[in-house]
């Protein structure tokens, strides 16, 4: 691969830019299709940003389960292959548990899987209608999930795999909006969005308390790009969709998603 082409992305980007060279070369030199394991936004953003414009000879295809899915396995292979839904892998898993009792959250069926020894990659999207949850998890894994997940925190709970088609239809809490930044430092998009002092948000990600695109980072200066998920302990998610360009005062104008954490929930 061609060395300009790393310098378009973050250094810390580079070893997966050079798996999306790999995983492209594979499909050709092998012709045959190439799977992915989950893969996020951003990550998927570089694949489509690396590959650019595609040609008879090579494509990728891209599915989580479900069409507003959030997190993807993707398929790389040459021009003849056209996939089936099945030939991506995909189990949908419902969480059964006494719902008359308990009560789950997004934060802790993450931490549990999490916690459990999977790697983020093996499961996709989590999704509730408000008292179902379900979550989408590399099929393969499907002993692991129904074997080993037996409680989330201290609730009780059987993991079932369920046919794609039963998904339910999940409430959706994100909410559009558009943040006028004066740079797209970390500390700065998480200050202005959840209307914080600078300090607060410049502890907040020395303390750990941030990640960005579902690790921890540390650093108050580092550059937010586009579609990078931050993840603000106790105070909730920011994703920036798309970078409307500079006010006059050469301020960045972006769209953005938030998904803000209620008092007192988990």
């Amino acid at each position: 691969m061609d060395s300009a082409v790393f310098q378009h992305f973050r250094p810390e980007e580079r070893p997966f830019v050079e798996r999306i060279n790999d995983w492209h070369n594979q499909a050709l030199n092998e012709y045959r299709p190439i799977l992915t394991d989950f893969l996020d936004p951003r990550q998927i953003f570089l694949i489509e940003t690396v590959l650019g414009k595609l040609d008879e000879t090579f494509r990728y295809w891209q599915d989580g389960g479900y069409n507003q899915s959030e997190r993807r396995r993707v398929i790389f292979a040459p021009g003849y292959f056209q996939p089936e839904p099945g030939d991506f892998q995909i189990q949908l898993f419902e969480i059964k548990y006494p719902t008359k009792f308990a009560k789950l959250s997004h934060g802790r069926i993450l931490g549990t899987l999490v916690n459990s020894g999977l790697d983020r990659s093996q499961f996709g999207d989590i999704i509730t209608d408000g008292e179902r949850w379900q979550f989408f998890g590399v099929a393969s894994m499907a002993t692991f999930f129904t074997e080993q997940i037996t409680k989330i925190g201290s609730i009780n709970v059987r993991i079932e795999p369920i046919p794609l088609l039963d998904a339910i239809i999940p409430v959706v809490d994100w909410q559009d909006e558009t943040l006028i930044v004066t740079s797209m430092r970390l500390d700065t998009i998480i200050s202005d969005t959840f209307n914080i002092s600078r300090q607060r948000a410049k502890e907040l990600v020395e303390n750990s308390r941030v990640q960005v695109n579902w690790s921890v980072n540390e650093r108050p200066d580092f550059q937010v790009d586009l579609l990078d998920m931050l993840s603000v302990r106790k105070f909730g998610r920011v994703q920036i969709r798309e970078v409307l360009g500079k006010t006059r005062k050469e301020r960045y104008k972006l769209k953005i998603a938030t998904l803000r954490r209620e008092p007192l929930s988990h």
